[in-house]
């Protein structure tokens, strides 16, 4: 297993594109997750086979692997066994998965996940979690670490701004290092996440995603108003 606390005070980039974004394909993240590396990330987040490979390939920094599943269904981070051996076989040294206490249609519960990984694949575990009860569960079950990437997008609306009091609240309960994920924008979102109780941050959109940053900003632009 890979030593974690080269996470420890830094920042790890997501690097991920849907299909709708012109930047998808494994060429586009691979070069995102260069730029990144060079711009002083600790680690990088990707999604999918194709993308970990190629981004392996291209830079010394350790990934954080998920497979998402889109198939309507609520949980679709790394759901299953297949997916976590998948991303585990293209040269993920880190497994995130959905941790969060929802029901799983019949799939693997998050312990029987977190188990699968840690003792078949031999990796260490990040929970992508919801709620300081379901960071407390993952832990148990082994999770190396616990983050807040699915805080606010479990409910009925997903908030605009990162959720540091979740942050602050499962670095209380939690043993294990606590991760903020989501929402984090600016330089002081990551500043107020640490002070937060953050062991390391994880920063994607504000970062790989082009569009979504010219939209925020075309948003202060007169003709939009």
């Amino acid at each position: 297993m890979i030593d974690l606390d080269v996470f420890a005070g830094g920042v790890v980039v997501s690097c991920q594109a849907r299909a709708d974004n012109p930047l998808h394909g494994p060429v586009h993240m691979a070069a995102m997750a260069v730029a990144a590396e060079r711009g002083g990330a600790v680690g990088i987040r990707a999604e999918g086979a194709a993308d970990i490979a190629a981004i392996r390939a291209e830079v010394a920094l350790p990934i954080i692997g998920i497979r998402k599943i889109l198939d309507g269904r609520p949980v679709y981070i790394t759901p299953t066994f297949e997916t976590a051996r998948e991303i585990a076989a293209a040269g993920a040294d880190l497994i995130a998965l959905d941790a969060t206490l929802r029901d799983r249609d019949g799939g693997p519960g998050p312990g029987e996940l977190i188990r699968y990984v840690r003792e078949e694949l031999g990796l260490p575990v990040m929970a992508d979690c919801d709620s300081v009860a379901s960071a407390v569960a993952a832990a148990r079950a082994g999770a190396e670490l616990v983050s807040t990437t699915l805080a606010g997008y479990t409910g009925a609306a997903v908030p605009r701004e990162p959720d540091l009091a979740l942050v602050t609240a499962m670095a209380e309960e939690v043993e294990v290092p606590v991760v903020a994920e989501g929402r984090l924008w600016s330089p002081a979102d990551v500043a107020a996440a640490f002070d937060a109780g953050a062991w390391a941050v994880v920063v994607g959109t504000a970062v790989t995603n082009p569009m979504r940053i010219t939209a925020r900003l075309a948003e202060a632009a007169p003709r939009r108003r």
